[in-house]
């Protein structure tokens, strides 16, 4: 299973509130205005749907839509 910038996007819309324009280089925080509460819904919402477990370290890696992306498929390859 792989997961695309089309999911995530959908699940940054769902999670986090998100009424903005969703681009992969969008930055989390300063574009979509995703704060810390939000991130941490999204993130509970990307490990619900995918099944994977997301640690802080990884989230800190986090600041764009691609780089979203990018560890949820990591995590996903790692299963």
């Amino acid at each position: 299973m792989k997961c695309s910038f089309e999911d995530i996007k959908k699940l940054i819309i769902e999670s986090a509130n998100v009424d903005k324009e969703i681009l992969p280089n969008s930055i989390l925080k300063t574009d979509l205005g995703i704060d810390s509460i939000y991130a941490v819904e999204m993130i509970l919402a990307l490990e619900e749907k995918f099944g994977i477990q997301i640690e802080l370290d990884e989230m800190d890696t986090m600041m764009m839509v691609s780089q979203v992306v990018d560890v949820v498929n990591r995590k996903l390859g790692e299963k």
